[in-house]
């Protein structure tokens, strides 16, 4: 079998028992899938939820809680619990694990970005188990939303993994609720996630955790445009994480297009904040779209926002406001004035190796 880069991400649905407390069974049958896949050579990036459901518990709540404030608190006695489980469970492997806590920010700044894709590469290269959770403590939307479904999507992505398996409660996709719709379908492939596909989804699917299947769904989109393929199957299905990587395992298959997107234009096309807009005329919007150029200051017909040399801007048709893409500008927004109104030399305001158009 081929090595791959695989990104699991295990909901707190798929690690507690039904009081909502962390179930040790459940545990350790995900970690001893991880590990046979690492003895078998695969690269294993693990998300997990599951702080709060460790958590709880120590600081004397008889179930989980709902305020806010009171996940957090549970969240951050939890966190280190929960490593102290996985760590246990991978030393039985002789496989180390790490614990890296993120949030939505760690991938919009680009310095940041970085460091997180060359710390996990160390720790694929030596043959850890990057373990990671988004920062429950101080990260609300988290705990509302259920962004670790995008959280492993996001990893996915930057890592450039060859599947992402989101695993959940139930077997994948169905053409409606089966526990409500007894002529519902299972959906064993999806060719693209549709808005329609979307809306159909309903909200979240288990009491102890945070994100249904529309999250899963929208993690899935967000992989499946970075070039990386999606598998939601059962947690519940015995060992069903490597029947997934197998091919064998009960659960719906996103497909994804070929291409090698570079890290920097990945970063570009789904994290990066725009700092500012730029309006071309009908010729240079002609040169981004269908000739491939750069983009020169004079093509520039106006702009907005204070940007600096090396920021993110996003481009758009002047008059149609038609959005083309986003790219790395060369000059800051004084500079470039200064440029196009002296008509100095014409070297380029944003370069074509630092552009990511809306088709790509």
């Amino acid at each position: 079998m081929e090595k791959q880069t695989i990104v699991v991400k295990v909901g707190t649905s798929s690690l507690t028992k039904e009081d909502g407390s962390l179930s040790q069974e459940q545990v350790t049958g995900i970690t001893t899938q991880l590990a046979e896949l690492c003895h078998m050579g695969h690269r294993v990036i693990l998300v997990s939820s599951g702080a709060v459901a460790a958590g709880f518990g120590r600081l004397g709540f008889h179930k989980r809680p709902t305020r806010i404030a009171d996940k957090q608190a549970a969240a951050a006695v939890g966190q280190g619990l929960l490593m102290e489980e996985y760590t246990r469970e991978f030393q039985r492997a002789q496989i180390p694990c790490a614990q890296i806590l993120l949030n939505r920010s760690d991938f919009e700044d680009r310095r940041r970005y970085k460091n997180i894709f060359s710390s996990i590469s160390v720790l694929l290269n030596r043959g850890a188990v990057p373990i990671i959770n988004e920062n429950d403590t101080i990260a609300i939307e988290e705990l509302k939303l259920g962004d670790n479904d995008t959280l492993s999507a996001q990893v996915a992505a930057m890592m450039h993994a060859d599947l992402l398996i989101l695993l959940t409660d139930i077997d994948g996709l169905y053409t409606a609720n089966p526990a409500k719709d007894e002529n519902a379908r299972h959906i064993d492939v999806v060719e693209k996630v549709t808005d329609d596909l979307l809306k159909a989804a309903g909200g979240a699917g288990s009491s102890n955790g945070t994100g249904g299947m529309r999250t899963k769904l929208t993690a899935a989109r967000l992989a499946t445009k970075a070039g990386v393929p999606v598998f939601i199957c059962s947690s519940r299905e015995e060992r069903s994480i490597l029947g997934a990587v197998a091919g064998t395992a009960q659960g719906t298959y996103f497909k994804a297009p070929v291409h090698n997107m570079k890290t920097r234009l990945q970063w570009m096309a789904f994290y990066a904040q725009s700092m500012g807009n730029l309006y071309v005329d009908e010729g240079a919007a002609d040169a981004l779209q269908k000739y491939e150029k750069s983009l020169l200051p004079r093509g520039i017909a106006a702009m907005e926002g204070d940007f600096q040399k090396g920021d993110v801007v996003s481009v758009f048709r002047r008059g149609s406001h038609e959005y083309l893409g986003k790219g790395i500008v060369n000059y800051s927004r004084q500079e470039l004035q200064t440029i196009i109104c002296e008509k100095k030399n014409q070297t380029e305001a944003i370069n074509r190796d630092n552009w990511i158009g809306e088709k790509n």
